[in-house]
């Protein structure tokens, strides 16, 4: 009798270090994991957006390596000036040229696509910065950016070099919810989307599962909600490796889409190279070119 006494006592004392251990801990634990989230919360603009600022000298640089771009600034809802790059596509001069639109990635500043201009032949380029980025000003968020989409698609729309009825919008990363969104809301006559998700809540969940991303998250981008009301044609690039969109987060955007679709997986890429393979170019190339059949 004694001895099973004896195993009880000391039963009793290890379930007492054991709960005491993880008092000790949850002290350690909790206080820790609140830190994390509200760490997430305060620093989530930088983790979605990367600015990629350039001084009035650098954009003077851009000028001189490029002739016969046009620089544009753009007065945004807000007042803030929007700063980008709009290239013709050669044809004789008063005619009216179909029109590529591009929303780039949240670290990227556009302006190096002038330099691709030969493998968008036929096509005029527009190409503005969101704000923070290039020379735009102001900072970035959801809804501005959203806002500006619009506003920069009405701005191309109603230039005299453009024809508006040939309007193709492109949007990469980050910018494939801006596309989306312009696509759901104005006429386009087809839409190239690289690296697109469904919304930054599900890429969020993903990468941070043990964070209540949902709760946290202030730029949500919900493509997928805007998916079903854009019935453009639609040529989707994917890289097989990618990181930081991958390809089933893609997939369910794609699916939801409104209209044709075409998809395109880019073999070996992942995020940030996707653009370096050739298939990626001539995928553009070719889907441009149904355009004008």
């Amino acid at each position: 009798m004694a001895k099973i006494e004896s195993q009880r006592a000391r039963w009793r004392r290890l379930g007492v270090a054991v709960m005491e251990t993880l008092i000790s801990l949850g002290k350690v634990a909790v206080p820790a994991y609140i830190t994390l989230v509200a760490l997430a919360y305060f620093y989530q603009d930088v983790l979605i957006f990367m600015p990629q600022a350039r001084s009035e000298r650098e954009l003077q640089a851009v000028l001189s390596r490029h002739r016969a771009v046009e620089e544009v600034r753009l007065p945004a809802d807000d007042g803030v000036t929007l700063h980008g790059w709009f290239l013709g596509s050669g044809r004789a001069q008063g005619s009216r040229a179909p029109l590529l639109v591009y929303y780039g990635g949240n670290a990227e500043e556009v302006s190096w696509l002038l330099g691709e201009a030969g493998r968008f032949a036929g096509y005029s380029l527009l190409l503005v910065n969101y704000r923070g980025y290039g020379g735009s000003g102001g900072k970035p968020g959801e809804s501005v950016l959203y806002a500006d989409a619009l506003r920069i698609f009405d701005y191309a729309a109603s230039r005299a070099d453009v024809d508006a009825t040939r309007m193709v919008i492109m949007g990469r990363s980050l910018g494939s919810a801006m596309a989306v969104h312009v696509a759901a809301r104005r006429a386009a006559r087809a839409v190239v989307l690289v690296s697109p998700y469904d919304s930054m809540v599900a890429l969020g969940r993903r990468h941070h599962p043990y964070l209540p991303v949902s709760m946290l998250l202030r730029h949500r981008f919900e493509a997928l909600a805007d998916a079903p009301r854009a019935n453009a044609p639609l040529l989707a690039l994917v890289a097989s490796r990618d990181s930081i969109v991958p390809v089933e987060h893609s997939r369910r955007l794609v699916g939801a889409w409104g209209g044709p679709s075409a998809w395109r997986v880019i073999e070996g890429a992942d995020h940030n190279d996707i653009s370096d393979s050739p298939a990626y170019w001539q995928a553009i190339a070719a889907f441009l070119a149904q355009l004008r059949e």
